[in-house]
């Protein structure tokens, strides 16, 4: 039984601060990430005014469609409020401006490196180099994990803030390569012996392999993605990282009986006579209108037998599984939040 078919009266990652949200390609991965970070910023009537900080990391300005917001600049601003007053700020982190901050902080070079921007190497640095660049966007979303709040942050008497951000959300890179974006820090660790650099990757490595993160993947019930995200999970525990949950977007919901699905899903397993007597009252016992629809109702029937198959696959990894529906009506805030609320009801948030 997954968590869709309860409901949980806690988060299953209360301990955890950053949130990897990763994925194969067309699952729903920045759709979830944004409906997780909403989750996670509802609850304040409970617990004081939440906030969370969403995090891009690909380029593609996702986020702001998805918020229906202009292209966010390489800084972080509020996207969302929830009901009870908990808030979702987005960034949309640029490597380069993300190397110009390293550099300014770690070496106070803020007008030498703007001097190597005007010059291409910033860009040459970012772009020859993918494992820099992958060394800054984790590093920066971790230097949001672990941000101090100011002392006069907390806005609720009886909120005692600690951190700026209660959470960070990162719409991370596909299951394809999530390892090695994650474990790239490792990998600089090993040839930065001392100084700043072996400093600053150390304590992203402490981040991500800690109780502090989780890394959960989206997939849909589909041979493809779960094989993808089964390979990715094992992939992941290999290597040291923390391995969250399984969100299963655009699940169709089970509303026949297994042996009844095994027969309708067998070729002339469905009594069309029958069928006819049920449809005969809405005026729709016509033949053709009959024969139609049994063909549907077996393509169906195999759908959901094969998506079950899926479904065990996935459990056998062990990691919590959560289940979100197709939404008829597409994507928008209300679907948004839609989303967000059956995570908070099985437990994800």
């Amino acid at each position: 039984m997954t968590n869709a078919d309860r409901t949980r009266t806690r988060s299953d990652w209360s301990a955890v601060r950053l949130h990897v949200v990763t994925g194969k390609g067309g699952t729903g991965k920045t759709t979830v990430a944004g409906a997780l970070a909403l989750a996670l910023a509802a609850g304040g009537a409970r617990h004081g005014e939440r906030r969370v900080l969403l995090v891009e990391v690909e380029g593609r300005q996702g986020v702001a469609q998805l918020f229906d917001t202009p292209p966010a600049p390489y800084e972080e601003r509020r996207v969302a409020v929830t009901p009870d007053g908990g808030e979702v700020w987005a960034l949309a982190i640029d490597a380069e401006q993300a190397l110009l901050e390293y550099l300014d902080m770690f070496y106070k070079l803020g007008p030498a490196a703007r001097a190597l921007r005007r010059f291409g190497a910033i860009d040459f640095a970012t772009t020859v180099a993918p494992g820099i660049r992958d060394v800054l966007l984790t590093g920066k979303t971790c230097e949001a994990v672990r941000r101090r709040a100011a002392p006069d942050a907390g806005r609720g008497a009886d909120h005692d803030r600690v951190f700026h951000y209660d959470a960070v959300v990162m719409d991370a890179p596909p299951t394809g390569r999530i390892t090695r974006f994650l474990a790239v820090n490792s990998e600089v660790s090993g040839l930065a012996r001392v100084g700043p650099i072996r400093n600053q990757a150390d304590a992203v490595m402490r981040v991500l392999t800690s109780a502090q993160t989780a890394v959960h993947f989206v997939t849909l019930l589909e041979e493809m993605p779960v094989q993808e995200t089964l390979d990715s999970i094992a992939e992941l525990r290999d290597a040291g990282l923390p391995a969250g949950g399984v969100i299963v977007n655009q699940a169709r919901p089970v509303v026949l009986p297994e042996d009844r699905l095994k027969k309708a899903a067998e070729p002339g397993g469905l009594d069309l006579a029958e069928l006819a007597d049920g449809l005969r009252p809405v005026g729709l016992a016509d033949p053709d209108v009959v024969a139609a629809l049994a063909q549907l109702g077996s393509e169906h029937a195999r759908r959901v037998l094969l998506e079950s198959g899926q479904r065990d696959l996935l459990a056998e990894s062990g990691a919590p599984m959560y289940e979100l529906p197709q939404l008829a009506d597409g994507i928008d805030r209300v679907g948004l939040d839609t989303l967000a609320a059956e995570l908070r009801r099985q437990g994800a948030a």
